[in-house]
């Protein structure tokens, strides 16, 4: 029974996902061409995101950028390489750290935010009363927490890669004694436009999956404050879940369509 039935419900939670999905994005284009967006939700929905999710991001952004040029750092002091320490924080920070810490950032702080909001709606019938009036929860809900969550991803992304760019900057300049001349010039030889351009499209991805799978979970709970935290922690680890495999899925596609050269 459970061999039968656990693959069921999963294919099941990936059809629902995939038909909110199609709801989000519909109601994205009509509502943009029949300029009904709610602006000011989304505004408001932005701040609320940002404020769980901006000091977070620095203060994950400077010990990844700390620890990439410390660890690259010894290696290349004993090869003699210390002017290619900038290379290490253009392909450790932009290609990967940053895109991961912004997902993973998303996933932790924003997705508990938007799944606990849901979650506390729904089991106070609020979900159903707005089903009630015949206005649709996703469309008043869950398209201006998605939009919102797209515009701040890339915001999120930038201010990690450029914290933890400045953190390797600083340890390998005052401890690895490193010119900061040479590790601009090794960053700009290997981080090129494609890296940063595929490091912001990670976020947004990123952003989009965190948006439908809390939105999912936060419109299905049930049960009392026991399913609004059964929902806060699905959605949390099904969002690192997702994330580490689009980040997989992206990486590769990045390596066969631009794969990696000199700038």
């Amino acid at each position: 029974m459970y061999l039968t039935s656990r693959p069921a419900a999963s294919l099941a939670t990936i059809g629902r996902s995939a038909r909110l999905a199609g709801n989000v994005l519909r109601y994205c284009v009509t509502d943009t061409i029949a300029m009904k967006l709610p602006v000011r939700e989304v505004i408001e929905q932005m701040w609320i995101l940002l404020k769980v999710t901006a000091l977070p991001a620095l203060l994950m952004a400077v010990p990844i950028g700390a620890e990439v040029s410390v660890q690259v750092g010894g290696i290349m002091n004993q090869v003699g390489a210390n002017s290619l320490a900038g290379a290490a924080s253009g392909l450790g920070v932009v290609g990967q750290g940053a895109p991961m810490a912004a997902g993973l950032l998303m996933s932790g702080a924003a997705a508990s935010a938007i799944a606990s909001d849901l979650g506390a709606r729904s089991i106070r019938e609020e979900i159903e009363a707005i089903r009630v009036m015949g206005i649709d929860p996703v469309q008043r809900l869950v398209v201006p927490r998605f939009l919102a969550m797209i515009a701040i991803a890339p915001i999120l992304c930038i201010v990690i890669i450029a914290a933890g760019v400045a953190a390797g900057l600083t340890i390998s300049a005052n401890v690895n004694d490193v010119v900061p001349g040479s590790f601009w010039q090794s960053f700009g030889a290997f981080a090129t436009p494609t890296d940063l351009a595929f490091s912001v499209l990670k976020s947004v991805i990123f952003a989009a999956m965190v948006v439908i799978i809390a939105g999912l979970r936060g419109l299905e709970a049930k049960g009392g404050p026991t399913g609004v935290a059964n929902a806060v922690n699905a959605s949390v680890v099904l969002s690192v879940f997702c994330i580490f495999v689009a980040n997989l899925v992206v990486s590769q596609l990045q390596l066969m369509f631009f794969p990696a050269r000199l700038a």
